[in-house]
């Protein structure tokens, strides 16, 4: 309870009420003063909020990206979605990681420094099971990662960093590069404690086993381009490139996209006791004629029919019809 007044105390501050001194004074509270804001000064906020958005937005299309890289390098679905980014002391996320883990040690160079990719251990089990032929399972019980495995996860983490080039070619060029892969998080202290970082965690699953993916951003890594960290110079850069450059670049890659063309000479259906008994010099009758006009799918889409023919010696087909729609 604070101290009791006494009467001449009360006598003076309605005085002063009256003359319109008490604000001035400091015996009221002024409605125009600034409030005072806490700082802390062993965790300095060095990215802002927009700052943090735009790197989830980069590494939100590097998710995609990687999704469809390692769903066909796997030959299993894997799905990656960023959770959130966050400021945070290289120490917290340090005591965060438990062994054994997998920190790759990486250069993105021209920017000076280290970051660090973080992959959780189940997630690593998971995937050496499935380029060794195994259904993808997790570890019940975590161990150690043999030389093997390690060899294995680094040509797959080098891979997965050149997924990196493309989104961050909205604020600055690249080029990853995989220094060390470490299995201890002993060994990976290549930023003071105290330095401030920017950790962008992605949900991970592949297959049915799920975990996580960090992307630990030192401060005096990313300063050289914090200034275009930010919405207006991320679209003030596509709106430049938004010309003719931006369409030649476009339409360039697009012309070099690799998709599946298929032929369908006919159809049948045949039991499973006919297809067993197959053998050579059978003929199988198909829905169609030697002069029926084949039909053409570009992946899963009709878009052509056209003749069959020889060109160069080798079996070719001719267009014939242009599938405006798809039948």
């Amino acid at each position: 309870m604070g101290d009791i007044l006494s009467q001449s105390e009360i006598d003076a501050l309605l005085n002063s009420l009256s003359s319109g001194s008490a604000a001035s004074s400091g015996l009221l509270g002024d409605p125009k003063a600034k409030k005072t804001v806490d700082y802390d000064f062993a965790r300095p906020s060095k990215f802002n909020k927009e700052q943090l958005k735009t790197l989830e937005i980069i590494f939100e299309n590097y998710a995609r990206m990687v999704s469809s890289f390692l769903t066909g390098y796997l030959r299993t679905t894997t799905n990656i979605e960023v959770a959130n980014a966050e400021l945070l002391t290289y120490n917290d996320f340090n005591a965060s990681i438990s062994n054994p883990v997998i920190l790759a040690v990486v250069e993105l160079s021209p920017l000076k420094g280290l970051i660090i990719l973080d992959l959780s251990a189940n997630i690593g089990y998971s995937i050496i099971d499935r380029i060794l032929g195994g259904p993808g399972l997790a570890l019940e019980k975590l161990r150690d990662f043999s030389e093997i495995e390690v060899i294995l996860l680094e040509r797959l983490v080098s891979q997965m960093l050149v997924y990196l080039i493309e989104p961050w070619e909205s604020i600055t060029n690249i080029q990853p590069k995989l220094m060390r892969l470490e299995t201890n998080s002993q060994f990976a202290q290549i930023i003071s404690p105290g330095e401030m970082i920017a950790l962008v965690t992605l949900n991970i699953k592949v297959g049915s086993v799920e975990g996580y993916m960090n992307f630990c951003l030192p401060h005096y890594c990313m300063e050289p381009i914090m200034d275009r960290l930010n919405t207006g110079y991320r679209f003030g850069y596509i709106s430049e490139e938004a010309d003719d450059t931006f369409k030649e670049t476009l339409e360039s890659r697009l012309e070099r996209a690799m998709i599946p063309v298929s032929v369908t000479i006919g159809r049948t259906n045949v039991s499973v006791g006919e297809f067993i008994g197959l053998q050579v010099g059978d003929i199988i009758p198909l829905d169609s004629y030697y002069t029926s006009d084949m039909d053409v799918l570009v992946g899963n889409l009709l878009k052509f029919r056209a003749k069959p023919g020889v060109s160069k010696g080798k079996n070719a087909i001719q267009i014939t019809t242009l599938v405006r729609k798809e039948e």
